[in-house]
């Protein structure tokens, strides 16, 4: 099969052609129609990402496609027989014409949700979710701040302050994201290099959560800007500086600071991300939630897809088109 191999870390993945892997005990072969990319995939690529994996290996984190074969010892009558359509978020691998996949992380897909949007669904909405309704608690009529709001997860940011209720502030660099932004449901959109947020933001009225993917200078004018019980959700560093948090501004204002790495989840609460997947599924179905995908690559693209995410260029999710799409 095709995959994707980073061979040196700090390297570019190269193409290889690798033999197919065989599902074991508790594992399922997914044959991957597509596949989501991630900042993450390039901090991993270069040894920095929270969990480290020597080379070579196959990078990419999540997946849609469709199930081949079980590995021994499945019960009979599986939900998730050969033939099920399945996402799943990996540990790695995805990048590849076939995956094998625990069978716990695999998430039934709706017949009519298309791969590609399934493939960039996990992460992003997952995210959010768990980070806006089960970390923050934002609540109706609460000021939502999401930085890098026409990235990938800050896009499903917007679209789920917006659906429960909160007023939502996108900050963006250029018209064309902030249109995007407000497309999702954003109420407010200010421009992140603007030279003094921290007015900007008090000019707003205050803020209640941030969703911050982003981190460095816009970090402390947030948190500056936050109304005294205000919490701050530390999603992601994609500016590539990590903030340091005066704990006395926490101190006097009430103020609660939230990291989500939602990986995690997978290690010590997987229920919690079953349940909120579900939920967004459902939301889904029902209209509530428009995925955007800027860009659907062919499997060969993967180079220009990860430049697309470096650059801060994508909007939305980009999208690689399995080598066993067909």
């Amino acid at each position: 099969m095709k995959a994707w191999q980073v061979e040196a870390l700090g390297q570019a993945p190269v193409l290889r052609d690798l033999p197919r892997p065989a599902p074991g005990p508790g594992e399922a072969l997914v044959r991957v129609a597509a596949a989501g990319l991630n900042f993450a995939d390039l901090l991993m690529a270069e040894g920095r990402y929270q969990t480290r994996r020597a080379p070579p290996f196959t990078p990419g984190l999540e997946l849609a496609g469709v199930v081949e074969a079980l590995g021994p010892g499945q019960p009979a009558g599986s939900a998730l027989q050969p033939g099920a359509r399945v996402a799943a978020h990996v540990a790695g691998g995805a990048f590849a014409g076939h995956a094998v996949v625990p069978v716990a992380h695999l998430v039934p897909l709706p017949d009519d949700m298309p791969f590609a949007i399934a493939a960039g669904f996990l992460i992003a909405y997952g995210t959010s979710h768990l980070a806006l309704s089960v970390k923050a608690g934002l609540g109706a009529g609460e000021t939502l701040l999401v930085t890098g709001a026409a990235g990938g997860v800050g896009l499903t940011a917007v679209e789920i302050g917006h659906a429960l209720g909160a007023r939502v502030i996108a900050s963006v660099r250029g018209e064309e994201k902030a249109a995007i932004a407000r497309a999702a449901g954003a109420d407010e959109v200010i421009d992140s290099t603007d030279p003094d947020l921290k007015a900007r933001l008090r000019a707003l009225g205050g803020i209640d959560v941030t969703y911050d993917t982003v981190g460095g200078p816009g970090f402390d004018a947030a948190m500056r800007a936050t109304r005294p019980g205000g919490r701050m959700l530390a999603i992601g560093f994609a500016g590539g500086e990590v903030p340091q948090v005066p704990l006395n501004q926490l101190l006097v204002r009430n103020i609660t600071v939230i990291g989500l790495w939602w990986g995690g989840y997978l290690d010590f609460a997987p229920q919690v991300l079953k349940q909120s997947l579900a939920e967004l599924t459902r939301w889904w179905q029902e209209g509530r939630l428009r995925p955007h995908v800027s860009a659907s690559l062919p499997f060969d693209a993967l180079p220009e897809g990860l430049e697309l995410i470096r650059s801060r260029r994508a909007t939305g999710k980009v999208v690689l088109l399995g080598a066993g799409a067909g």
